[in-house]
């Protein structure tokens, strides 16, 4: 019965504009609804990263909350984790409307949303309210477009949030900020990273001084600049990566009326090219830095295909639209049942298993 649900609701959904389907799906988890399959909770797919301890290593991408509105109800769909944001200092509206597309036949989606959030203080409200409730909730953080000082909006993120979130993750490179992706560069990276690690030295609790920071990179970086930001990385006491972003890559896609608008591509034609960058990522880092897979991800293969490329954790977001919100219990009962075919003891056992072939593929 509740596949029916999911399906008519997916018709209801994909019959409005994304942007109003999106806020309409909001308004809907805000009222206890869509009522999902319970997800498994099993010590084999448990991880422990950066410190924390993850029910289970799928999590909601930044992007969907973008306001923290929802995180408890995303968590009860059954992910390990949520992370919510993009937030920015002050608020601002993004770039002009229509700014998300749906390529239905590539089960991918464009968006050029730009920021569009509340700002720091409307988030910071809402997680306070929330008080001490259980789960792990990550925040997301940016920088306004017309700032002087996009670091200085990084910092500003840090001592915001280090005090209400599980972690952070630190954006620079979301493709419709301009100008946004050029702090990969290695010299700008060095600087972000410097300040970004001394703005949550100079938190008054040493708990939240320990707050795990996760750095947000592009797909579209070569071997090169990959290589500069695993140096950076391991130059500064960050605790991880997430690999990646959406691409500025429209490759083989069918829905080729819809693939000259602007914007990031994210879904299913993003998995290969995030998980060979993920997997050589891997290999420059280390297997001690944390990475966590993002792109493409729709079903257990998927996301165990990340772990075993080097991922430590996954996000989904595109996946959703397209499958519905029973999706993560799904990947979860699909995931266990993998896990005993292979005879793998736990997911984290499967972790770095192929990262050599992935790596290998050229970019």
């Amino acid at each position: 019965m509740t596949g029916l649900f999911e399906q008519a609701g997916r018709q209801l959904l994909f019959g409005l504009d994304p942007e109003t389907a999106h806020g309409l799906s909001i308004r809907a988890l805000k009222c206890g609804l869509p009522l999902a399959r319970p997800a498994p909770r099993d010590a084999r797919l448990a991880v422990r990263v950066a410190g924390l301890d993850f029910p289970n290593p799928l999590g909601m991408a930044a992007g969907y909350d973008k306001n923290g509105e929802v995180p408890d109800a995303i968590l009860s769909l059954g992910f390990g984790f949520a992370e919510i944001g993009s937030v920015t200092p002050l608020p601002q509206p993004g770039n002009p409307k229509p700014r998300i597309f749906r390529l239905t036949r590539d089960s991918a989606v464009i968006n050029r949303l730009g920021f569009n959030n509340e700002g720091h203080e409307a988030c910071a409200a809402r997680l306070i309210a929330r008080g001490g409730r259980k789960g792990i909730v990550g925040v997301n953080i940016g920088a306004n477009k017309d700032s002087r000082d996009r670091i200085a909006d990084y910092e500003a993120g840090i001592r915001r949030f280090a005090p209400l979130s599980s972690y952070l993750t630190v954006n620079i490179s979301s493709p419709n900020t301009p100008g946004l992706r050029n702090m990969q560069a290695r010299k700008e990276l060095g600087e972000l990273l410097g300040r970004v690690v001394a703005a949550r030295q100079g938190l008054a609790d040493p708990e939240h001084r320990s707050r795990p920071v996760f750095l947000k990179i592009a797909p579209d970086l070569v071997d090169a600049e990959l290589e500069d930001v695993a140096a950076e990385v391991l130059a500064h006491p960050i605790d991880g990566v997430i690999v990646s972003n959406t691409t500025l890559s429209r490759e083989n896609l069918v829905d080729a009326a819809l693939a000259g608008e602007t914007g990031g591509l994210s879904g299913k034609p993003l998995f290969e090219r995030s998980t060979i960058v993920l997997a050589k990522m891997r290999r420059l880092l280390g297997p001690e830095t944390a990475i966590m897979g993002v792109g493409g991800v729709n079903s257990a293969e998927a996301a165990l295909e990340k772990v075993r490329a080097g991922a430590d954790l996954v996000q989904l977001y595109t996946g959703l639209i397209y499958s519905g919100p029973s999706l993560p219990g799904k990947i979860l009962r699909d995931m266990l049942q993998r896990l005993r075919q292979e005879g793998a003891t736990n997911v984290a056992s499967l972790r770095d298993t192929r990262t050599d072939h992935w790596a290998a593929r050229p970019l």
